[in-house]
């Protein structure tokens, strides 16, 4: 032809170019071979968390369990019951509602998890500061001050995630370019500067938590878990680091599957490292499990 027609977005030139063919709507869905495999992980993941949460509250009155602070364990255990479950916001046909879900509930339950170790970490270390009566350490450990760290932290992320969706929240977004002959369908960030604030506050409330678990880590090892927590959130930050590039570098479904995994891995991470050592002893060495138990170690130990 002496003129070339382009072909609107949603449709696509031939082989012979001859004509224009309707694009394919693409997404990451449910019943997907990756999609089912994510489900799975991210269900499978949730019910073992909850079955931890089964265990540390049916053993709730043993050496363990009290000396790790039972409500920010139970606390730490539910939100990442959540964080798992939020992976499968990023799946199938997006919308605006789910869109804007995955984002907020994203940052909002990971930051309940993560202040929440921030919390046993200051708590644990109060615990062996505080050994002088009348010290100001031990009056913060008594009157539950590291407790507070959640919701002040966690007010300020929903400060972050409402000013977002005040000024220019996600919206349901297509790219007809990044796959030949297909329109994907995904949620546009919106305002990338918000959601860098809520990635960024994540990711300083994690290396606050590395630091302070990481200080903490030589501390008598009797009912101190400061090297799980230190170790736990080296994970975190490890997996959101590597997120950044790799989620650059992808397009498609692609940049969708990285995200939900790295929300998969992150989570693991936290629920492997500080709860693994803990339910391997209260069921398999229930000898370690009391006082008695721990004097004896110490004894055997010297």
């Amino acid at each position: 032809m002496e003129q070339c027609v382009k072909c609107p977005d949603h449709q696509y030139a031939n082989t012979q170019r001859t004509q224009c063919l309707l694009r394919v709507a693409s997404f990451l869905a449910f019943g997907d071979p990756l999609g089912m495999a994510l489900v799975a992980i991210g269900l499978c993941f949730s019910m073992l968390t909850a079955f931890i949460l089964g265990i540390f509250v049916k053993h709730k009155d043993t050496a363990i369990v009290k000396a790790n602070n039972q409500t920010l364990s139970y606390i730490l255990l539910i939100s990442l019951i959540f964080c798992f479950l939020c992976s499968l916001l990023f799946l199938g046909r997006p919308n605006t509602v789910t869109c804007i879900l995955q984002q907020i509930t994203f940052g909002v339950v990971f930051t309940v998890a993560v202040s929440t170790v921030l919390a046993k970490t200051v708590t644990v270390v109060l615990a062996f500061k505080a050994t002088s009566p009348g010290r100001r350490m031990r009056w913060l450990l008594v009157s539950g001050a590291p407790n507070f760290i959640i919701p002040i932290c966690t007010l300020i992320q929903v400060t972050f995630c409402g000013l977002w969706l005040g000024t220019s929240p996600p919206f349901v977004d297509t790219d007809a370019h990044s796959e030949h002959g297909h329109i994907i369908i995904l949620c546009n960030k919106g305002s990338l500067t918000a959601f860098y604030c809520v990635l960024g506050y994540l990711g300083s409330l994690a290396l606050a938590s590395f630091t302070v678990a990481f200080l903490a880590r030589n501390l008598p090892d009797t009912f101190n878990e400061a090297k799980f927590l230190t170790f736990s959130m080296l994970v975190f930050c490890s997996v959101w680091l590597t997120f950044l590039p790799v989620y650059h570098s992808t397009k498609g479904n692609l940049m969708v599957a990285v995200e939900v995994f790295s929300i998969l891995a992150s989570g693991a991470g936290l629920l492997g490292c500080i709860f693994a050592p803990k339910c391997y002893n209260i069921l398999l060495m229930p000898n370690r499990n009391s006082v008695h138990g721990f004097r004896h170690k110490i004894q055997y130990d010297k």
